[in-house]
């Protein structure tokens, strides 16, 4: 290899190392027609991913069509026999409750919101669910929901 191409496949490392952002893992999950229903589980499988009391984020994906200023959500993580590790009830502030901005990055009328998981998953996680509870049977406007861990 000349230099050129190596200062260029050192360059393209420094990029791709760049972008990772901190993070272990990161997935959403794309809600049909964009709207979550109160019965539509949302599973993360974590079965191969290395976690050591990470922090932990949760992140809604949600559009103009959204009614609330909030979102309840319901956040269950589990071990490898189906035990309930943690079970907690996570509110998710996604307006400005003064101005009534919408909260996060986004452009056009789609913003993505994350907020911080009240408690750390460890080594036994290996899966977590995720539920609206929003006592509506169907929350228009919710185009995906995710989590991210960190490093």
């Amino acid at each position: 290899m000349n230099k050129v191409q190596q200062c260029l496949l050192a360059l393209s490392i420094l990029v791709v190392s760049a972008c990772t952002d901190g993070r272990i893992y990161e997935d959403f999950h794309s809600l049909p027609n964009q709207s979550w229903g109160a019965h539509d589980s949302l599973i993360f499988d974590l079965q191969d991913v290395k976690l050591a009391n990470s922090p932990n984020l949760v992140a809604v994906k949600f559009n103009e069509e959204y009614s609330f200023s909030n979102c309840y959500l319901r956040v269950i993580s589990k071990d490898s026999a189906g035990m309930i590790l943690e079970n907690k009830l996570v509110n998710m502030i996604l307006f400005d409750p003064k101005s009534g901005e919408p909260l996060g990055e986004g452009f056009g009328n789609s913003y993505t919101r994350y907020d911080t998981l009240p408690f750390l998953f460890d080594q036994n996680t290996k899966s977590v669910t995720l539920l609206q509870y929003m006592r509506q049977d169907q929350l228009p406007g919710v185009e995906a929901v995710g989590i991210k861990i960190l490093n």
